[in-house]
């Protein structure tokens, strides 16, 4: 009671009595689901008498938010019409990654799933993220949206939230008033919004439970009436909002291990059609050292050498190439090449000067080498945010070429367009994940691991009578007598497999 020193059990209180601790719980409960006693001022002598009060402390303890996804923006007045779903992040922990993938499953989704991020920002909130879909041609009923949100950083463990939530799609004769007696039905904590001048109205018989939090903003109106008679009530919202919690799933510890990992590998087409290349090339390296084709001891990754109109010459021009002729590499946003050879490279017929990087461009040629012309002349066709494709110009046209990607870097789906000539538009969209290579459907967004004994048959865009080798150039004998090179991954998986 207020003023009492002692409590019954002849315990000294604090400066604040219990009286006041309970006053103090009762008003926050109803703001917060975490109570707010740590705010109270304690004395030493609350904190000597703190052990003899164990049946007090459980009310001490602050309950962390649950996660959970407030989406807004959804208006079922616009039947048939285009749409668009505002994702907001609540109650987050804080060990997750600062970059958490949101994946997203569902008829009324283009191509059935969309990928997004939610990025967390300097302050510690997350930028929303925006969905839009479509409800024209689609029956009217009730529509499943399932998300998973994935958190996955080096070093932090990875976790995985779900939930599933309804969107309504009604007839386009349904009323306002059944529009939203359906929704609300089954909703709960539901925020009806009216904006700029539009009126919101919510009314319900008396008894009925409800919990609903109605905001009018910008000179709008919003009435609410709990003891409206019986008849006819027009609802009038502009847009309802909802939360859904975020049900945490147990991930594994480990990583995801690719079955076949490898840094360097190739695409081997057994009957390839007129233009199209026999070998796809593919290499995943932060630096991609171009050079001299040798087959024993390499001192580059990707191998080139001379073609005329009789086919491959191993010596000849190709004995011109330096051993380490040209690095690309990642630079910013894009890509570029540096000159490191004794012999020079030509950018668009201009010599860009030894050890000084170059931006990559779409359509840009680059020619092997500066000195001596039609050795190896190569076409920047196509520049993608995850790495670059390289198709050659010259009598090797038809024999190969290369994708040059940035190690265990996804392109996000759905995939951002980006520059790229016409033959290379129609190969494979490929990344490298995990330790190996993907394919990935830039129309579904399903992802594939690539290994030899993977069909590549139904893959989309990926020519007949293709397969996976393990090595870039699985039409020679390389021997490497290093122990560390880039290709001991792949020496390691050939052993374990024989």
């Amino acid at each position: 009671m207020p003023g009492t020193q002692t409590c019954e059990g002849g315990h000294a209180q604090t400066e604040a009595s219990s009286y006041d601790l309970l006053t103090a719980l009762r008003s926050n409960r109803a703001a917060s689901p975490a109570t707010v006693l740590d705010a109270v001022p304690s004395s030493p002598q609350a904190q000597a008498a703190e052990p003899s009060h164990n049946y007090a402390r459980p009310h001490q303890r602050a309950q962390a938010p649950r996660p959970q996804l407030h989406i807004s923006g959804f208006d079922p007045r616009a039947a048939g019409g285009r749409q668009t779903l505002k994702m907001e992040l609540r109650g987050m922990p804080d060990a997750c990654a600062p970059q958490l993938t949101l994946q997203l499953q569902s008829d009324l989704i283009p191509n059935g799933a969309a990928r997004q991020h939610f990025v967390r920002a300097v302050s510690g909130e997350w930028r929303p993220v925006f969905v839009e879909f479509s409800s024209r041609g689609k029956e009217h009923g009730q529509y499943q949206i399932s998300i998973e949100l994935l958190s996955q950083h080096p070093g932090m463990a990875a976790r995985k939230w779900v939930c599933t939530f309804v969107i309504l799609v009604p007839r386009l004769d349904a009323t306002l008033t059944e529009i939203h007696r359906i929704f609300l039905s089954t909703h709960k904590n539901v925020r009806v919004m009216a904006d700029d001048a539009s009126i919101a109205r919510v009314s319900a018989q008396g008894g009925d439970s409800l919990d609903i939090d109605v905001t009018a903003r910008n000179a709008g109106i919003a009435h609410l009436d709990l003891n409206a008679p019986a008849g006819k009530v027009d609802l009038g919202f502009s847009t309802i909002a909802w939360d859904e919690d975020l049900i945490e799933i147990d991930m594994p510890q480990a990583a995801a291990v690719h079955p076949h990992t490898t840094r360097a590998a190739s695409l081997v087409n057994a009957a390839p059609e007129a233009g199209a290349q026999r070998q796809i090339r593919l290499f995943a390296m932060e630096e991609c050292v171009i050079g001299r084709f040798e087959l024993v001891d390499p001192e580059s990754d990707l191998m080139l050498t001379h073609y005329t109109e009789n086919g491959q010459e191993t010596n000849g021009l190709t004995r011109r190439l330096s051993g380490r002729h040209a690095i690309i590499r990642r630079s910013g946003l894009g890509f570029e090449i540096e000159d490191v050879s004794r012999y020079g490279i030509l950018l668009d017929g201009v010599w860009p000067g030894k050890h000084k990087p170059t931006a990559l461009r779409l359509g840009m040629r680059i020619e092997f080498s500066a000195s001596i012309k039609g050795i190896v002349t190569l076409s920047v066709s196509a520049i993608m945010p995850h790495g670059v494709i390289l198709h050659r110009v010259d009598h090797g046209a038809n024999a190969e070429c290369f994708y040059l990607l940035a190690p265990d870097t996804h392109p996000g789906y759905p995939v951002k367009s980006f520059p790229a000539a016409p033959h290379a538009a129609a190969l494979p969209l490929l990344l490298h994940r995990d330790g190996g290579f993907w394919h990935l459907d830039q129309l579904t967004g399903k992802e594939t691991a690539l290994a030899p004994a993977v069909s590549l048959d139904k893959l989309s865009r990926v020519p007949r009578h293709t397969r996976f080798a393990s090595d870039p150039y699985p039409e020679h004998w390389i021997i490497r007598t290093g122990a560390d090179d880039m290709y001991s991954t792949v020496a390691a998986n050939a052993m374990s497999t024989a």
